[in-house]
């Protein structure tokens, strides 16, 4: 017919991948199994050693396949920068920089022990010294894209995996610059492009830095004022497509720059609203990259060579789980911190597959090498969410928790998020005066502890999904918040009140400064810990050395008043606030 217009390939392969995501994600939520898994397996049935392999034969295939595998490659790795991104928003440079010893400390050595103890395995097995290094450290890199998304970054495997993580995305370069300086044809331009990666890199981070402080609140004030979401989509894709080109430009990794831009906007005001607009491209372009991995799993190829690869990746696994998790009990983990990260930290990356690409083309291994070893990766990969299961389960055995019989959820309770000294606390009191209650923690090892202390724990991250929701928040009384986190409970605080306007917030605040920016994010209550422990330790001490009792407690109601007076004054509050969660004090 005159004028028709066929689909174009691309189209097409959107139409899969789309497709694809219809199906898997409610398939594999119905289940409770992660959609990672899935991904990977309609990667392997639409790829080109998949049913990609019978369209010459069955041309109609041609519409449930991918046509350019290699054409979706800039969207997979705009997953990952977008993962970064959103890694960055959840984090902030205080708490960064309060993990420097874990990401110098732990993540260093965990790369260079597990690269250099393979390595030495594989060169006794016949590699060549070059590419038995290049291929160790190849294999001690863990998924980025995988890991954090399963583990989170507030619990402490999140911690631990997010310290190793970052500093492997740190040394993705100055690895595959050696790896060209290593090459048997190799010239010193290597060393000489390593050096000027990393002083033009360091410059752009700087200025990403001082630019992004003074730049970013009032791209993003703007964007508010106009309140178009469409105008916001924009300006955080701008901001992070632009700092990933910039450290790109200089040759770092281009996540490097998402990471950078992600913390620079967690310290605006807008971090919450970036977080939620990212958010479903985030997760459509990760499922791109886990199809991608799938595309690469030749199940022909795996069946040929079926003995060593299981025997590979068992390997693998095997060790780098031991080394992580004796890493991690040696600088003072819990035993089933250490088992849980261990395991889940075990497969390689998606990391891996560039790392032996550069090997490759650097010639230190050869052709097939190389692919029998990105077969290893693919299914490192997809059985990762495996592994996380597997964790968790010997977690458990290794340190077991005593479980309290569940209560029904229909008797209307408090709820208190965070199960730490400060939350223990709230629930003695509620147990001392028959109050229910019930503790939220995203830190599996505090549950553990509280749940063997005796305590109505659970866990769950109350800052997403619906965690708050399925300990009946609708009904509860009053909600806690006692982490010692600023940012995170001052998100937290402005999220619930718009949510439940009614509701009755009571907050710790680290100080009178956060005490008044918890009042202007909507809490009912704000408690500076600071503030009240100086007054118990001004009252213990006057009444000690002779003062009498009653001017005492009439100096601290007066110091009490002005802390008010400040609070008011410095939250632009239209009332004087209380200091604490008694209703009793005016």
């Amino acid at each position: 017919m005159a004028g028709e217009i066929a689909p174009s390939p691309m189209l097409s392969d959107a139409l899969v991948i789309l497709g694809a995501a219809g199906i898997v994600i409610p398939v594999f939520t119905r289940f409770r199994i992660t959609p990672v898994i899935g991904f990977i397996l309609i990667g392997i049935a639409v790829g080109p050693y998949g049913l990609g392999k019978l369209v010459f034969e069955y041309p109609w295939l041609a519409h449930i396949t991918i046509s350019d595998p290699d054409g979706l490659e800039p969207f997979a790795e705009f997953g990952i920068i977008l993962l970064l991104f959103t890694i960055g928003l959840e984090l902030s440079f205080n708490r960064l920089w309060q993990m420097r010893r874990l990401v110098f400390g732990l993540g260093a050595l965990e790369l260079i022990i597990i690269g250099i103890a393979l390595a030495a395995v594989l060169s006794m097995m016949g590699q060549y010294w070059t590419g038995a290094l290049a291929l160790g450290f190849a294999l001690a890199f863990s998924s980025t894209a995988i890991v954090l998304p399963i583990s989170g970054t507030q619990s402490p495997v999140g911690r631990a995996a997010l310290s190793m993580l970052l500093f492997e995305d740190i040394m993705i370069v100055p690895i595959v610059f050696v790896l060209g300086a290593m090459a048997p044809y190799a010239q010193s331009e290597g060393w000489e492009g390593l050096v000027d990666t990393l002083w033009q890199g360091g410059l752009v981070v700087v200025a990403l830095l001082v630019l992004g402080r003074i730049a970013l609140p009032r791209l993003f004030a703007q964007a508010a004022r106009t309140k178009s979401p469409e105008l916001f989509l924009a300006a955080s894709l701008l901001v992070v497509i632009g700092a990933s080109l910039a450290t790109a430009a200089t040759g770092l990794s281009p996540i490097v720059g998402a990471l950078i831009a992600g913390l620079l906007i967690a310290e605006t005001e807008y971090h919450g609203e970036v977080e939620g607009i990212m958010e479903p491209f985030k997760g459509l372009a990760l499922g791109i990259f886990l199809i991608t991995v799938g595309m690469s799993i030749d199940l022909m190829t795996v069946w040929a060579n079926l003995g060593m690869i299981l025997g590979a990746v068992v390997l693998v696994l095997v060790f780098k789980a031991s080394v992580t998790g004796l890493l991690l009990r040696l600088m003072g983990a819990r035993r089933s911190t250490a088992a849980e990260t261990g395991v889940l930290m075990a497969s390689p990356s998606e990391t891996t597959l560039i790392v032996l690409a550069a090997a490759s083309s650097a010639m230190l291994i050869q052709p097939g090498t190389a692919q029998f070893w990105q077969i290893v990766t693919a299914i490192g990969l997809t059985i990762t969410p495996l592994l996380a299961r597997l964790g968790r389960v010997i977690a458990r055995r290794v340190e077991p928790v005593p479980e309290l019989p569940e209560d029904d959820g229909t008797e209307p309770r408090t709820i208190i998020i965070g199960a730490g000294r400060v939350g223990r606390l709230v629930a003695d009191m509620h147990k001392a005066h028959n109050r229910p209650y019930v503790a939220i923690d995203f830190d599996a090892d505090m549950i553990a502890k509280a749940k063997r202390l005796g305590y109505r724990a659970t866990f769950g991250d109350a800052a997403r999904g619906d965690a708050l929701t399925r300990l009946g928040i609708e009904s509860a009384p009053a909600v806690v918040l006692t982490m010692d986190e600023p940012v995170l409970a001052q998100r937290l605080v402005s999220k619930l009140r718009k949510e439940h306007p009614e509701l009755l917030i009571v907050a710790r605040a680290r100080d009178t400064n956060h005490a008044a920016e918890l009042y202007r994010a909507g809490a009912s209550h704000a408690v500076p810990e600071t503030l009240e422990s100086s007054l118990q330790l001004s009252e213990a001490v006057l009444v000690d050395i002779g003062v009498a009792m009653g001017p005492v407690i009439a100096s601290i109601h007066e110091k009490r008043d002005e802390f008010r007076e400040q609070l008011e004054r410095e939250g632009h509050l239209d009332y004087r606030p209380k200091l604490r969660t008694s209703n009793v004090e005016a």
